[in-house]
């Protein structure tokens, strides 16, 4: 895909998450990652190039579709289409009010808090990444990934202990609400087991992207 698409892209109105979950849309999507015309679409998908330019209008309506370039082929002018991500997430702000709200679920030690928590995690990076694109500027983020294999419950248990510990020790020493220019961060932990889909991670993988748009990645062992 050319540079100037976006690797991820989070969908939050109602209406185009409607739009892309059409069966036959999806498929379209899929296929246009790689720019392509509506005849050249057509004839990939097997379908009449009628049917696609209906569906190719609606998903441009909702920008999940752009347009690359205008070609001449003789007297006409086709259109090169091509998916405005990479990939998609669909922001828990589409459902409204329904969306999962941590503050609402007592129990912090349950999935539903940790579910809550990841959804509120969408919504404020839909909105920041809007903010962000608007004033032309990169959003600074910092994600930690790792896999930790348990030996009992009880390593478990004392190992949640250490982190948090670390965590509440770090907050004292940092959180400063004077500073003049100070910037307020969200962090969150939390844990699961471990699906079997995909491969072990042995080592934790850190990363972290300052104002200036340049990525600082370290590999923790």
């Amino acid at each position: 895909m050319s540079k100037s698409a976006n690797l991820v892209e989070m969908v939050q109105r109602p209406q185009a998450v409607a739009a892309m979950l059409h069966p036959l849309r999806m498929r379209i999507l899929e296929t246009l990652r790689e720019p392509l015309s509506a005849s050249g679409l057509a004839a990939k998908l097997g379908l009449a190039r009628q049917k696609v330019n209906y569906h190719l209008r609606e998903l441009e309506k909702h920008s999940l579709v752009e347009l690359v370039e205008e070609r001449r082929k003789g007297n006409c002018t086709e259109r090169i289409l091509r998916t405005t991500a990479l990939y998609y997430v669909i922001s828990p702000d589409t459902v409204g009010a329904l969306a999962a709200r941590p503050e609402q679920i007592q129990d912090r030690f349950s999935s539903a808090y940790l579910i809550a928590l990841v959804s509120r995690v969408l919504q404020d990076l839909g909105i920041l990444r809007s903010r962000a694109r608007a004033a032309h500027k990169q959003l600074a983020t910092f994600s930690l990934q790792t896999e930790v294999r348990f030996a009992s419950p009880e390593d478990r248990h004392a190992f949640s202990e250490e982190p948090a510990a670390q965590v509440a020790r770090l907050t004292a020493k940092y959180h400063d609400e004077r500073a003049r220019g100070g910037r307020r961060f969200r962090f969150f932990l939390g844990a699961y087991p471990a699906t079997e889909t995909g491969p072990a991670r042995s080592r934790s993988r850190v990363t972290s992207r300052r104002d200036d748009g340049q990525q600082d990645k370290n590999t923790l062992h």
